[in-house]
C-alpha cells in the first residue's frame, strides 16, 4: 500500500505545480536569509578572532553559507520543473532526472537539519575556545611593543568596555599574570624590585585591573589599584563594592551573546528545513500523478500521487535488498577477477614447465 496516496485531476494538478513554484522562490528568498545570517555570524566571529584559540567556532558559519549557496540552487531548479511541468512536453525532459533530484533533496534537507542542530549544540566547543584563547590574549596585553601582539592591549580593553566584563572567569584574573608593561615600571623603585623578588616568575604582580575594567555606572571613582586592600581606601570593602567594576568575566559574556546569536539563526534554519521538507513532499507528489497519468494524450484524466509506492516498512526492506544486491554484486566481480588472476598465475606456470 503506497504511503500517502492522493488523487489528482488536472485542476489540482496545476494547482500542486503553481503552489510549489510559488513556494520554491520563498525558499530561494530563505536560502538568502540562511546565507546571510552565516555571513554575519562568520564577521562577528572574525572581529574577536584574537581572543579565540582555534578556527572550530567557524563551521558553524561556513556551513550556513554553505546551505544558503545550495537551497538558492535547489530551489531555484525545483521552481524551473514546476513551471515546464504545466506543460507535458516541457515536463517530458525533466522525468529522468526527477528521481536524482529528490534523493538528492532528501540528503540536502537531512544536512540542512544537522546544521541546524548544530547551531544548538556548539556551546560547549565555542566556551573552550573562548577560555583558552582569552586566557592567551590577556597573557600578551602588555606587549605593547611586540610586533604581532601590539594591538591585543586595545583588543582587551574594547571587548571589556562593549560587553561590560573583566578578566576571563572574572576581574581577580588580572592579579594571576603581569599586564603592566616593564616599559612603566620603576626597577629603581624598592617597592617594584621587592615585588618582583617574591614572585618565583620575576613577573610584576599587583591586585589592580586594566581601566576598561570600571564600571562608569558606579557611585564613586573607579578603584582599579589596590582593589583587595580595604584599609587603602576610604569606606570601601571590595567584596561588597558591585558598582566598582565589571563583576561577569568576558568569557561567560562573549558566551552568552554568541549562543543566543546562534540559538535564534537555528529555530531560524528549522523553520527553513520545515518549508524545504514540505517542498520537497510537494514535489514528490507532483512527480508522481504526473508519472501515474493513464493516457497522456488525455491530460484532464485523474492520477493518483504518493510519497513511497509501497509503505515504510516495505519501502525499507527493498532499500536494504537493494543495498545487498549491489554488495554481492561487487564481491562476485572482485572474486571473478582474483579467479581470472589465479588462472593466468598457472598458465604462466605450466608455460614456464613446458
Amino acid at each position: 500500500m503506497a504511503l500517502l496516496k492522493v488523487k489528482f485531476n488536472q485542476k489540482k494538478r496545476v494547482k500542486l505545480a503553481q503552489g510549489l513554484w510559488l513556494m520554491n522562490w520563498f525558499s530561494v528568498f530563505a536560502g538568502i536569509l540562511v546565507f546571510s545570517m552565516g555571513l554575519f555570524l562568520k564577521i562577528e566571529l572574525r572581529k574577536r578572532s584574537e581572543v579565540m584559540d582555534n578556527s572550530e567556532s567557524h563551521f558553524v558559519p561556513n556551513s550556513l553559507i554553505l546551505m544558503g549557496i545550495l537551497s538558492c540552487a535547489f530551489n531555484g531548479f525545483a521552481g524551473k520543473i514546476c513551471y515546464d511541468s504545466l506543460d507535458p512536453t516541457k515536463f517530458a525532459k525533466w522525468k529522468p532526472l526527477l528521481k536524482p533530484y529528490l534523493a538528492l533533496c532528501f540528503l540536502f534537507n537531512i544536512l540542512i537539519f544537522f546544521v541546524a542542530l548544530i547551531c544548538f549544540l556548539m556551546r560547549g566547543s565555542l566556551e573552550s575556545t573562548l577560555a583558552q584563547g582569552l586566557k592567551n590574549g590577556m597573557k600578551f596585553y602588555r606587549d605593547t611593543d611586540t610586533p604581532g601582539r601590539c594591538f591585543m592591549k586595545k583588543t582587551i580593553d574594547m571587548l571589556q568596555i562593549e560587553f561590560k566584563c573583566c578578566g576571563n572567569n572574572g576581574f581577580k584574573d588580572w592579579f594571576e599574570i603581569q599586564w603592566i608593561s616593564n616599559r612603566y615600571l620603576d626597577f629603581s623603585s624598592k617597592e617594584v624590585k621587592d615585588r618582583i623578588k617574591s614572585n618565583v616568575d620575576g613577573r610584576y604582580l599587583v591586585d589592580g585591573v586594566p581601566f576598561s575594567c570600571c564600571n562608569p555606572s558606579s557611585p564613586r571613582p573607579c578603584i582599579q589599584y589596590q582593589v583587595t586592600n580595604n584599609s587603602a581606601h576610604y569606606s570601601y570593602d571590595y567584596q561588597t563594592e558591585e558598582l566598582n567594576l565589571w563583576r561577569r568575566g568576558c568569557r561567560e559574556a562573549l558566551l552568552h551573546y554568541y549562543s543566543s546569536m546562534m540559538s535564534s539563526m537555528g529555530v531560524v534554519v528549522l523553520l527553513v528545513w520545515l518549508f524545504e521538507t514540505s517542498v520537497m513532499v510537494g514535489l514528490r507528489l507532483l512527480h508522481t500523478s504526473l508519472e501515474s497519468i493513464a493516457n497522456p494524450e488525455d491530460p484532464e484524466c485523474e492520477s493518483e500521487g504518493w510519497i513511497l509506492e509501497n509503505s515504510l516498512k516495505d519501502s525499507l526492506k527493498s532499500a536494504l535488498e537493494s543495498l545487498k544486491k549491489i554488495g554481492k554484486f561487487n564481491q562476485v566481480e572482485a572474486d571473478a577477477e582474483g579467479g581470472e588472476g589465479e588462472e593466468g598465475g598457472k598458465t604462466s606456470a605450466i608455460t614456464t614447465v613446458s
